[in-house]
């Protein structure tokens, strides 16, 4: 005899994912419109249409709210690179970089939250665990392939190279607004391969 279908409690709050997506979006806009430091959670669930207390069944926070959203789309943004060698993983994950920080809410976004991270350590903290560890993690299993194909040394200092490969991009785009031109990517790929002292596969 099978089991009886369980019913969740009279009262329970159910999450409906439409009004979650909306939220999202409004999260999104409003922070491309009005930055960290004016986000408020009124002007949020106005533009999502709901109430707020829709808002804090989610998030108990503004920041945990901000975080959830933002950190979603941008680690799916990154896919993670398995060309099956080193110079074509480096060129996605440097187009992913640049995929994301060029992206049309992301380019507003991204340098308001760094800037507000600067002044606000938990935020700090949270912007490294949510975004930034997952976004290296996916980068980071390339050059582990890398090691195991004999493309880089044994002993190469995984962070510093993660540093190199985000920092080409994220110093082009967004410190110095420089445009990615044509054969940048392969430019800059061929420049971080011979800085991590990539040598050809099986040599």
């Amino acid at each position: 005899m099978s089991e009886p279908t369980r019913r969740p409690p009279s009262g329970a709050a159910t999450l409906r994912a439409d009004k979650t997506a909306a939220i999202s979006e409004a999260v999104l806009d409003e922070l491309a419109e009005q930055g960290y430091g004016r986000l408020s959670m009124e002007a949020v669930a106005k533009r999502a249409g709901v109430g707020k207390s829709a808002l804090y069944r989610r998030w108990p926070s503004k920041q945990r709210m901000v975080i959830a959203v933002v950190s979603e789309l941008s680690v799916a943004l990154v896919e993670p690179p398995d060309t099956g060698s080193l110079r074509g993983d480096v060129l996605a994950g440097l187009r992913a970089v640049a995929d994301w920080l060029t992206h049309p809410r992301f380019s507003r976004i991204m340098p308001d939250l760094i800037a507000e991270a600067q002044r606000d350590e938990e935020l700090s903290q949270a912007l490294a665990r949510c975004i930034g560890e997952p976004r290296r993690a996916r980068m980071a299993g390339a050059l582990d392939r890398a090691v195991e194909r004999g493309e880089l040394p044994p002993d190469l200092d995984r962070e510093l190279a993660l540093d190199l490969l985000g920092g080409l991009v994220y110093w082009r785009v967004s410190a110095r607004g420089a445009p990615l031109e044509p054969g940048y990517f392969e430019r800059a790929a061929d420049m971080a391969l011979r800085a991590l002292d990539a040598r050809p596969r099986g040599a």
